[in-house]
């Protein structure tokens, strides 16, 4: 989905789920049909732009709706949520929007998180809560996570503050950690042993197949997983305390306030 901000600080949130907008001026949005387009972007000078896991060939979809955006409703900042590590492969979808961005000069910014913490309390919940275990392609790759609540701040600050034109900024948390450090934190806290197994990236995909995640997600996964294991992915930095004033969510914290996910 594209998340869409007009003049001012007043959001214009688009979304193929018409739901609650928590405040915000909810529009039905939908990648795959160009008619909501136009109704989705009237009156938005600033579009936040994101990949869904559904979507695998982002010519057909997101560098359409970029053109639209900028030519004919007059859109003067794309936020892209891309990915770390994307810049060294070709055929991320992430990659494909963020060199079509400098490469027509689109005024943008670029956000890159690490991996999320999210990603553990959704993608691999159940593998944590009923098999207590977390089975990934990750290798020994030490990762700084990132809270999406964070990430979330990021945006919003690059999206109503001057200053943020044609910069990238690499989102990570302030410590880098192992999966195996991961699962010792998730035993901590849940008072039993959670184990991490690492696995090679068909393995992993097989896995996730069953499990109903799509190819494109699987794809985009195994592109981070890949970067991580080649120390591609972002580094320990305060790019989340200088751009919203706080420090970056940690993990611990983060496991303790969602405990409950896991029991």
């Amino acid at each position: 989905a594209a998340g869409a901000a007009g003049p001012g600080t007043a959001p214009a949130a688009s979304t193929s789920d018409a739901g609650s907008g928590g405040g915000a001026s909810v529009r039905a949005f939908d990648f795959a049909d160009r008619g909501t387009w136009t109704r989705a972007l009237a009156g938005v000078d600033r579009v936040f732009l994101l990949v869904p896991p559904t979507i695998g060939n982002v010519g057909r979809t997101l560098i359409p709706f970029i053109d639209q955006a900028m030519e004919e409703n007059g859109v003067r900042q794309i936020v892209f949520l891309s990915a770390p590590g994307v810049r060294f492969d070709t055929r991320s979808p992430h990659h494909v929007v963020e060199q079509y961005l400098k490469r027509t000069r689109t005024p943008h910014t670029i956000l890159r998180p690490d991996v999320l913490m999210q990603t553990l309390s959704t993608l691999y919940r159940d593998d944590i809560r009923l098999r207590s275990e977390i089975v990934l392609p990750a290798g020994g790759a030490r990762v700084a996570f990132v809270d999406a609540t964070d990430v979330g701040r990021c945006a919003a600050r690059v999206l109503t503050e001057p200053g943020h034109l044609g910069k990238s900024y690499s989102l990570a948390g302030e410590q880098p950690l192992s999966y195996p450090q991961v699962a010792e934190m998730l035993t901590e806290a849940l008072d039993r042993p959670i184990r991490y197994t690492t696995t090679t990236e068909a393995e992993f995909a097989e896995l996730a197949a069953k499990q109903g995640v799509t190819a494109p997600d699987i794809a985009a996964q195994a592109s981070w997983y890949r970067a991580a294991r080649r120390r591609l992915t972002a580094l320990p930095n305060r790019s989340i305390r200088r751009l919203t004033g706080r420090p970056a969510t940690t993990l611990r914290s983060f496991i303790e306030d969602h405990r409950q996910t896991w029991l």
